[in-house]
């Protein structure tokens, strides 16, 4: 099958998402938006990927792209594609369905647990996941639940972790694709997030400590991904 990423700065790419499709056999391409590289026709995906970024969803002014990337991603909800979005992807995602995107109850930054909630305890595409694992987060917005969707995942520093809809689109706050190489890309290049500390603010030491649970989001993703492709 196809999988198609589609990227928003260069330090937040696939990650573990590489690591997917080749155990699946799955073919995986790119569009990196800041480089300005053209979106495939939506029939040529099986599985469309939105990344994250440091971004959001409305700077536009900024980032002229977001508004033919809001477009594409309309376009693919229509067309009944499947959507995986992450973190700033979900958010685009949220907004696109109909939801809002504001700024959370501060930054929850590092690695914390999330929990189900009862629709996503039932939610086959949650299924394999556990009610209860850790993530990896970096981020200080967050997405209302769209008309039609439901909310499948909480922590105690955000109440809205995930959403599905339509059985083939989800959302994801925290990532899942996490890497020890791809925390240090965001390490590298967000470390002025990382002040004021806060109680959901970790240092980068206190993540390179815990950076073991790649292993475990690893598999998660795999879970979570064969799931949405109906493997």
């Amino acid at each position: 099958m196809r999988i198609h990423t589609i990227e928003h700065v260069p330090f937040e790419g696939p990650g573990a998402i590489v690591r997917y499709a080749e155990a699946r056999g799955h073919a995986l391409t790119r569009t990196r938006l800041f480089l300005r590289e053209p979106l495939p026709t939506i029939e040529e995906v099986d599985l469309l990927v939105i990344m994250g970024g440091p971004m959001s969803v409305h700077d536009e002014e900024r980032f002229d792209w977001l508004r033919e990337e809001k477009r594409y991603l309309g376009q693919a909800v229509d067309a009944g594609a499947r959507l995986f979005g992450v973190c700033l992807g979900a958010q685009l995602l949220a907004e696109v369905l109909g939801g809002r995107v504001t700024s959370n109850n501060g930054r929850e930054i590092g690695w914390f647990p999330v929990r189900l909630t009862a629709q996503g305890a039932k939610s086959p595409l949650f299924s394999g996941l556990g009610s209860e694992f850790p993530a990896f987060h970096w981020h200080g917005e967050t997405f209302s639940i769209p008309p039609g969707a439901v909310c499948v995942a909480e922590s105690d520093a955000c109440r809205h972790q995930a959403f599905e809809a339509r059985g083939r689109i989800v959302g994801l706050q925290f990532h899942l694709e996490t890497t020890p190489e791809s925390m240090e890309l965001l390490i590298a290049n967000c470390a002025d997030e990382l002040e004021p500390r806060t109680g959901f603010v970790q240092s980068a030491g206190e993540m390179r400590a815990r950076q073991e649970l790649a292993a475990s989001t690893q598999t998660l993703l795999f879970q979570l991904l064969d799931n949405l492709m109906g493997e």
